[in-house]
């Protein structure tokens, strides 16, 4: 599959001023850390291209601004993006709290048919934590959303947050690559035990044998276009003999 043909999917970033969401963005985006921190205004859009299972994806990146006046816009942004990435800050104990207010928001406007994940960024302060680990991946669980803690700032666990957790997900949930062709293949109508069907009827054949029963049985396993070919041939054999006679 070529880049123009690639399949598009679209990941918004959710979360409160300041936990690092443009910096998870930047990192993932380009490997880049900017200490000097710009607050979004309303909405920042990247693109990238990755590979998963073989197949050309492109992740249309939409970073949100966490400041209050903006949050009206956020169902608007969320209601055609297939994977919801809610951040918080791991020293900042509030950030995590108002992820309650992130997930409400989006689960009633996404219900099962996206892919949630909670990000606790700067795991480079763990010294300052403030939210443990287990009691993010509790909350996470509880929500049915996967799980994962990064550093936008040194680059730690922020590739293995998609490698690790997203792609597999999206290759699951959204049939990519391998597994949806097998999946297509087994739920074709008529697929099913087609080759020992067939086999069966053959052996049926060769077991009869005999000219008229022989042939019974190979008009019964011929498409319809075809028994229609022998029909008509018969016929004009019919036909044909019947001219012979009359002359």
């Amino acid at each position: 599959m070529t880049e123009e043909d690639a399949r598009n999917f679209k990941l918004i970033f959710l979360g409160d001023q300041f936990v690092g969401k443009s910096s998870i963005l930047n990192r993932f985006y380009q490997d880049k850390f900017d200490s000097e921190y710009q607050a979004t205004i309303g909405l920042d859009f990247h693109s990238k291209n990755v590979n998963i299972n073989g197949n050309v994806i492109r992740i249309s990146l939409y970073d949100t601004a966490g400041q209050e006046k903006f949050k009206s816009l956020i169902p608007m942004y969320v209601r055609d993006s297939q994977i919801i990435l809610v951040v918080y800050d791991i020293t900042n104990k509030e950030s995590f709290i108002h992820t309650e207010f992130w997930v409400n928001e989006t689960k009633d406007l996404k219900s099962d048919d996206a892919i949630f994940v909670l990000v606790g960024n700067k795991i480079d302060l763990n010294d300052n934590r403030a939210i443990s680990t287990k009691e993010a991946e509790e909350f996470a669980n509880q929500k049915g959303y996967l799980f994962y803690e990064v550093s936008a700032k040194t680059g730690e666990q922020i590739q293995e947050l998609f490698t690790n957790k997203i792609y597999p997900e999206m290759a699951k949930k959204f049939r990519i690559g391998d597994q949806e062709d097998n999946e297509n293949n087994e739920q074709k109508p008529g697929n099913e035990n087609k080759g020992t069907k067939l086999n069966t009827e053959e052996r049926e054949k060769t077991k009869k044998g005999g000219c008229c029963g022989g042939k019974k049985k190979e008009l019964q396993a011929l498409p319809q276009n075809q028994e229609d070919n022998v029909e008509n041939a018969e016929d004009g054999t019919k036909e044909e003999e019947q001219t012979n006679d009359n002359e």
